[in-house]
């Protein structure tokens, strides 16, 4: 049992422990020490530490070093591109036991219904799965979402035991300027965590932004912006995920004074770079392979991290902690040995034991059947705004270049690298579609399409040859979402992510097989990119610097404005 009583008898040994983990050496997040002893639990409780128990079952963990469990503190779920579960089972047995996660990308697919989803899903994963309430659904108002939630919509969903408070607060330009619909998600979330979201932003705009109880920030991409926002007072979470890629940019300010303010997150993270490089472990790694003190890289991952989201259950092993307690062979290799999730050895076992739950959002691509001449860009102009890639960064670069028109039409020009991308809405909404420029791809033949398209999910495309995108948008329709590549009219990869357009019913082990395909038939038709399709994803988000697009057109986002 873990009552109260039983708890103190265990710490005071008047009782045996539940168990032990005996043989291993505490990290010590205070003072940098490692320290060996015995770690006793009553339960899902840390009850004592650094000192000889006896318990019902004592676990061997000689050789290892004993740290906490790891937070992840921003996340899309949907991103890994498999169902909370998989993901659980993907990513615990690296260390994580707790996930802070926002499921806007589902929310705007199908609303209420993505959230409640989610909400079931965490009581019933190992790691403990916090659910923030999605703050812009849409983003803005130049997109078209499958649904919208205003501050009367989130309201039903406070008060579940996932929760924690208002998700990154996308809408920026809108906290500036006191728009009404901000004011009142605001204003319900006043007493609670908000998470931040906002790139760039600096001086009395980012006081102003701040000053509406926006406490966090993962958006910092230079270390000079990160300490700005350090001085401000926000908490700094450095992202490393399959596209935003900020630790090499961040790591410099990360030491032991800083640790207590920075945290780690993946954000948007799918299996194939979880299974070549790692999650939050692979961060560790990283950090303290350029040089960042051991005590400050392991603080941000858990301490840090529990401290910043009120989390006062977690982040130490120590006792009155909840028992999330990694075995490592290292501090530098970071590599699990064994993880305890609450008290619960994480092993094929205890994930056969969790409940399930129905996916959700099924048959959600509703988009009309494309042809050839939709992806046409008509104009009368040469002039053209074209959206640049910055690899590894989801910020991109407005370019102009000359595009000479040719029977009414703007063409893709694979010898400057620059071909079309176009958005065509899928929720069933207006049918709309848009077209632009994009440079950076490297693309020469056929296309790729994604109803993966943040934030409003829609279908993203982008090619060189008209045909192969309409086969590619239309068959993302007969497979209810995915990825698709197509050549010549023929498809040459797929992968199906039938709920919500969003997440596989696969394996995580399957999805990263099909990522695999998939990455290799975008480098035969000429793609240079390392991770072409979240890339893709992110040119249609159009709350991050400079030129994005959504299905109402290009849009400039430091205007805020969509281009006529």
């Amino acid at each position: 049992m873990n009552t109260l009583v039983n708890r103190i008898a265990q710490g005071r040994g008047d009782e045996i422990a539940d168990k032990v983990l005996r043989g291993g050496t505490i990290l010590d997040l205070i003072t940098g020490e490692l320290i060996a002893g015995d770690v006793a639990i009553c339960g899902d409780t840390i009850v004592g530490v650094f000192d000889d128990y006896e318990a019902r079952e004592v676990i061997d963990v000689s050789g290892t070093i004993l740290v906490p469990g790891f937070i992840d503190t921003h996340l899309h779920i949907e991103s890994s591109l498999v169902t909370p579960f998989e993901f659980d089972r993907c990513v615990t047995p690296r260390g994580v036991t707790t996930a802070i996660c926002d499921p806007h990308e589902i929310a705007n697919v199908i609303g209420s219904a993505g959230i409640h989803y989610f909400q079931n899903a965490s009581e019933h994963t190992l790691m403990d799965i916090k659910v923030q309430l999605s703050s812009c659904v849409p983003s803005t108002h130049m997109e078209t979402a499958g649904a919208s939630l205003s501050a009367s919509d989130l309201a039903p969903l406070r008060g579940h035991a996932s929760g924690l408070g208002l998700a990154e607060f996308m809408n920026y330009p809108g906290v500036i300027h006191r728009d009404p619909e901000c004011m009142a998600k605001l204003a319900l979330f006043e007493n609670g965590h908000i998470d931040g979201h906002c790139p760039l932003l600096s001086g009395r705009d980012l006081n102003a932004y701040i000053a509406a109880g926006i406490r966090t920030e993962h958006e910092a991409t230079s270390a000079p912006e990160a300490l700005e926002k350090l001085r401000k007072g926000m908490r700094v979470l450095i992202r490393e995920g399959s596209v935003s890629k900020d630790l090499h940019a961040l790591q410099p300010l990360l030491n032991e004074r800083t640790s207590p303010y920075m945290c780690l997150c993946t954000d948007d993270r799918n299996p194939l770079d979880i299974g070549e490089y790692g999650h939050l472990d692979h961060m560790i790694r990283e950090l303290i392979r350029l040089g960042t003190p051991p005590i400050a890289a392991y603080r941000a991952a858990s301490l840090s991290a529990a401290e910043a989201f009120g989390l006062k259950d977690r982040g130490m092993i120590a006792p009155g902690k909840r028992a999330d307690i990694v075995a490592i062979d290292s501090l530098e290799g970071c590599h699990a040995h064994l993880v305890m999730a609450a008290g619960t050895v994480v092993n094929d076992t205890s994930f056969a034991q969790r409940r399930l739950v129905d996916p959700v959002g099924r048959h959600s691509v509703q988009a009309p059947k494309v042809q050839a001449s939709d992806f046409r860009t008509r104009a009368n102009r040469a002039e053209t705004d074209v959206i640049g890639i910055r690899e590894g960064q989801i910020l991109t670069d407005h370019l102009h270049e000359n595009i000479a028109i040719e029977d009414g039409d703007k063409r893709p020009d694979i010898s400057r690298d620059l071909v079309r991308i176009s958005v065509v809405e899928r929720h069933g909404k207006n049918g709309n579609i848009a077209t632009g420029f994009v440079k950076g791809f490297g693309l020469k033949a056929g296309a790729i399409a994604s109803t993966v398209c943040h934030d409003h999910h829609n279908i993203a495309c982008v090619g060189v040859n008209y045909a192969d995108m309409a086969v590619a948008a239309n068959r993302l329709g007969e497979i209810e979402g995915g990825f698709v590549v197509v050549q010549d009219g023929k498809i040459l990869a797929e992968l199906a992510l039938p709920v919500a357009g969003l997440m596989s019913l696969l394996s995580f082990e399957e999805v990263r097989d099909h990522l695999l395909d998939l990455r290799a038939a975008a480098r035969q038709l000429g793609v240079t990119l390392e991770e072409p399709f979240l890339q893709l994803a992110f040119l249609a988000l159009p709350v991050i610097p400079a030129l994005k697009i959504t299905d109402r057109g290009m849009v400039d986002v430091h205007k805020f404005e969509i281009i006529s």
